[in-house]
């Protein structure tokens, strides 16, 4: 595996993105964007990169935060509800303009968790181009217009514990996605929210993190 950081410019300052890549690569290999949690671009996040590289992907993983990361739950928070979603997406939109610059990469898929999932969705809605897929751990949802935007398939996952993406918010977006014939897949664990997180032993389901990653991993393959 091989790693490098990408720096570029975004409408609201420099930023950058963790590039993990197989030794191998060629016109073949898929892509994949991850956004970060609200913890900020963390080594749990490159941890999960680095899985990607090993599955046979490239993988990004963009800084929305721009270099700040926290383990306190209050910082975390803010740090999140300052970010405005506009901003976020333009650095999504701009690591992919820097990785086809680079690397000559035409198409991703885009996962994220968390605050993460919410970008993901977000980015598969309103970006115009470079993104073909989404798999969404346990993000916001977006209101029915704009889920009509979507650019590509959606793997929605999520907890049926979680208080925040709880199941009635969950079963909201079933009933939008069956109303208008989206290609958007739900998958429910008996988990609480962040249960993909291995350093959080509190939430950690190591059961339904392994099939979620499975699922997500085929998911890629069949629409990258």
């Amino acid at each position: 595996m091989k790693t490098e950081t990408l720096k570029f410019d975004t409408a609201g300052g420099a930023s950058s993105a963790y590039l993990a890549m197989p030794d191998e690569i060629n016109e073949e290999t898929k892509a994949v964007i991850l956004i970060h949690e609200w913890w900020g671009l963390a080594d749990h996040i490159k941890d999960i990169a680095g899985r990607y590289a090993d599955e046979g992907f490239i993988c990004l993983a963009p800084d929305l935060f721009r270099g700040k990361i926290t383990k306190d739950k209050e910082e975390a928070s803010q740090l999140m509800n300052n970010l405005e979603t506009e901003d976020g997406l333009d650095t999504i939109k701009n690591a992919i303009a820097k990785a086809r610059e680079t690397h000559d990469i035409k198409h991703f898929g885009i996962t994220g968790y968390c605050m993460g999932g919410t970008f993901a969705f977000q980015a598969i809605c309103h970006l115009e181009e470079g993104l073909s897929a989404a798999a969404v751990f346990y993000g916001d949802i977006p209101d029915e217009d704009t889920l009509k935007n979507l650019k590509g398939p959606v793997l929605f996952i999520s907890g049926t514990k979680d208080e925040w993406i709880n199941p009635g918010k969950v079963g909201g977006l079933e009933k939008i996605a069956e109303r208008n014939t989206l290609p958007i897949e739900s998958v429910k664990y008996e988990a609480d929210h962040a249960f993909f997180n291995d350093t959080r032993p509190e939430v950690y389901d190591k059961k339904a993190a392994q099939d979620a990653w499975a699922k997500v991993i085929t998911f890629f393959n069949e629409n990258l």
